[in-house]
């Protein structure tokens, strides 16, 4: 069975926002048109997620919030705090657990857990996850918690999606 991690980091921030700590950090007026863009891609690719577990970083819910919203995606949405201030295996031990049935899974989360982790899991690859970046990893494994080996399908930035829907 093939089995698809999408790994989106979060859009861009806004640091002059008035926030608490950096988890309540918002998005900038930039990063909600980028999330938005990543939702209507997913959509147009036919790569929706049946399932979205995000970093509780308010930057990160808002992401895939706005993307599902954009996407008109109807995935499960879930929050974890494990995903916020982790470190790869962590990330992964969160998928094994809460992937379940789920057939493609978008992870939202943070640098530079998600190159690092990406990297790790094609063999090693240095990968670099600028914000809303976007990256599409395949599996040949029945459960989710085999995925440890994968490859890359593809991977996109919010530069070349605002290209793509302009057509320029």
């Amino acid at each position: 069975m093939k089995r698809r991690l999408l790994l989106l980091r979060h859009a861009k921030s806004d640091w002059d926002a008035a926030y608490g700590d950096d988890h309540e950090r918002p998005l900038a007026r930039r990063g909600r048109r980028a999330a938005r863009l990543v939702g209507r891609f997913l959509r147009a690719v036919d790569r929706v997620p049946d399932l979205v577990i995000t970093s509780s970083a308010v930057r990160a819910r808002s992401t895939v919030e706005l993307a599902t919203e954009a996407g008109d995606w109807g995935a499960a949405l879930e929050v974890s705090d494990e995903l916020y201030d982790s470190e790869p295996r962590r990330v992964l031990e969160v998928l094994w657990r809460r992937g379940g049935s789920a057939s493609t899974v978008l992870l939202a989360g943070h640098e530079p857990v998600w190159s690092l982790l990406a990297g790790g899991l094609i063999g090693g690859a240095c990968l670099r996850f600028p914000t809303a970046a976007l990256a599409s990893l395949r599996f040949d494994v029945d459960e989710w918690s085999d995925a440890k080996r994968g490859e890359l399908e593809w991977m996109i930035t919010p530069k070349l999606l605002a290209r793509l829907e302009t057509g320029a």
